[in-house]
């Protein structure tokens, strides 16, 4: 099944742009469940649940029969997962001296969680089926930063909050 493209009438073109790599990156890759763009300070920005509104893009691998749509369903919930799971990494790498957090994964019985950072401070998050293959989850999500990270300049990551925030 096939994600239907988002609804991002009266956005930029960079915004647009961003809509059509989520898409992509969700139509594209086999395991996917749900995806949320976060920004910095914890913000959903982007999503691939179609609850989350007008400036989501439909998740098609959470509208396979058998397969949740993610945690609880809900994008709010992937961002904050993503959110903390990225302070808590970030808190551990500085006690162990270990630099920056590039990407943090979590493997469980029933699926996987994938974190990685963008550029300007925003979090790319990938809720993923159990059986998915991690090294072409984890490349097309390096795949994404490198397309999107540039873009995602402050008032790209406004707009789209104002748009979250009007669909809700």
């Amino acid at each position: 099944m096939k994600a239907q493209a988002p609804t991002a009438y009266g956005l930029s073109s960079e915004a647009r742009n961003l809509h059509w790599l989520l898409t992509n990156l969700v139509d594209e890759v086999p395991g996917i469940r749900s995806v949320a763009v976060v920004s910095s300070d914890g913000l959903l920005l982007l999503s691939s649940d179609p609850a989350a509104g007008a400036a989501a893009a439909p998740a098609a691998p959470s509208g396979r029969p058998g397969m949740p749509a993610g945690p609880r369903g809900s994008s709010a919930d992937l961002a904050t997962i993503v959110s903390g799971l990225a302070s808590l990494t970030t808190g551990a790498a500085k006690l162990m001296d270990g630099g920056t957090v590039k990407q943090t994964m979590v493997a469980m019985d029933e699926g996987s969680l994938f974190v990685m950072a963008v550029s300007d401070g925003s979090l790319l998050g990938v809720h993923a089926a159990p059986d998915c293959d991690m090294s072409v989850i984890a490349y097309h999500m390096a795949l994404f930063v490198g397309r999107a990270g540039h873009v995602l300049t402050p008032e790209l990551r406004s707009e789209l909050r104002k748009s979250m925030e009007s669909a809700q």
